[in-house]
């Protein structure tokens, strides 16, 4: 069984969505990466992934990673935080630590494709 069926299919895929970017975008360390993007569409988008991505039945059509990022000058720091998002509301959301640390483990080879620029150190 995927991780789609397993957390919930299109429902919890849904519902995560919209936790996740309430976190996201009320963090000020990410929102300025989302000043001028249509969030319902952003939204659309990330359950398409998402669901692509967990072995639902959804075909994400969007662009791949690199060319959707680019030009965002997204940091580690950004990458990090938005993972910790995304681990936090599926623990709210009450899917099993495994399935987590396997849906981490799906995303931490985008890192190389989103990350873009460098952390500025004081």
């Amino acid at each position: 069984m995927s991780i789609y069926d397993r957390i919930g299919g299109a429902g919890a895929v849904q519902a995560a969505v919209e936790q996740f970017y309430t976190r996201v975008l009320d963090d000020p360390g990410l929102a300025p990466y989302f000043k001028d993007v249509d969030i319902n569409r952003l939204k659309s988008h990330q359950r398409a992934f998402f669901a692509a991505a967990l072995g639902g039945p959804a075909i994400y059509a969007g662009r791949d990673m690199s060319a959707a990022h680019a030009g965002l000058n997204i940091t580690d720091g950004a990458f990090d935080a938005v993972v910790g998002h995304l681990a936090a509301t599926l623990t709210d959301l009450g899917v099993p630590d495994d399935d987590i640390m396997e849906i981490a483990a799906a995303l931490a080879p985008l890192r190389a494709q989103i990350v873009s620029a460098a952390e500025l150190t004081a």
